[in-house]
């Protein structure tokens, strides 16, 4: 079949998939995923809100915490408009280039996700190694340099991904196996090779995540090192406390992602539904769960947000 050109209406349109065998649920399923999303853009939204109103919090922990916040409403935002449009109105067809935009941004803000919890192991590394001169290293400015570099090095890394794929022919059926855009998927549309796709994906994903959490299991095993030769059992109970929320951040974010490239290479033949749910666990549930967790676990916080909404009522 000749390809046809990418002005054609038809090929500059995708077909998205809602939930496999699950499609006469959606309506109960709207209530969960909307649900998900008020408590991931609130909940991220209310930790920036506070760090950015209360000075106490105008600390290298916690800008970054905020950084950390708002990757995630990036995250739920650039997923929101097509997942409710399907569970709502079974809005499946997209404008190819708004897919390719959405593409970008899922993956910009995952990957500047990734970055913000390298930034943070570094953060957690010299609160353990060198208290005493804490903030002295990390600067405000230093700070702003490194949310510069991790949001300048997503941006490059990702913008010739949709430009690549913007350039190919398409000559079947576009149709996608999630409710939203993933570079994963578009490069199975074009009837053209793909290979210079699939390495620089390969390349970027190494690059990022690869690199990050090799780094960030670096850093953890050197404040280890450092906790243990701590004399007090108090002392390095009180080391180890202060990094718990961010571990179980990453933990919260990287397995998911593990799960999700294990399942694509080994297990190809499963079901699409199980497809669906590990890919939506891995975009939706780390935004859920990382302002409870960190809410939850980091007192300044909590008082930080009761303080913004009495300083509202007030």
């Amino acid at each position: 079949m000749k390809a046809e050109s990418n002005e054609s209406l038809d090929l500059l349109s995708v077909l998205l998939t809602g939930i496999p065998g699950l499609e006469a649920q959606h309506g109960w399923l709207s209530i969960l995923f909307f649900t998900m999303y008020v408590v991931a853009i609130v909940g991220n939204s209310l930790i920036m809100a506070a760090v950015q109103a209360d000075p106490a919090l105008h600390e290298p922990m916690y800008l970054f915490l905020s950084m950390l916040a708002g990757t995630e409403v990036g995250v739920s935002v650039s997923t929101l408009p097509t997942v409710m449009g399907i569970l709502w109105f079974d809005a499946r067809r997209v404008d190819f280039d708004g897919c390719l935009a959405q593409m970008f941004f899922i993956h910009t803000f995952s990957c500047m996700e990734s970055g913000v919890l390298l930034a943070m192991s570094y953060d957690r590394f010299v609160a353990v190694y060198n208290p005493l001169r804490y903030t002295a290293i990390l600067t405000l400015p230093r700070i702003v340099c490194i949310g510069l570099v991790v949001t300048l090095k997503s941006v490059i890394l990702r913008a010739p991904l949709p430009v690549l794929l913007r350039s190919l022919p398409y000559c079947h059926t576009n149709i996608l196996s999630h409710s939203y855009c993933l570079h994963p998927d578009l490069i199975q549309l074009p009837c053209a090779d793909t290979k210079l796709n699939s390495i620089l994906g390969l390349a970027i994903v190494l690059s990022t995540f690869g690199l990050d959490s090799l780094l960030i299991v670096v850093s953890y095993m050197l404040i280890l090192y450092r906790v243990l030769g701590i004399a007090s059992g108090e002392g390095r109970r009180k080391a180890l406390n202060t990094c718990v929320s961010h571990i179980c951040a990453v933990l919260v974010y990287y397995v998911p992602l593990i799960g999700v490239s294990v399942m694509h290479r080994t297990a190809k033949h499963a079901s699409p539904l199980a497809h669906t749910l590990m890919s939506s666990i891995y975009l939706f549930v780390p935004p859920v769960l990382n302002p409870i967790i960190y809410s939850v676990k980091t007192k300044p916080i909590q008082q930080g947000i009761v303080t913004l909404f009495s300083c509202k009522r007030e």
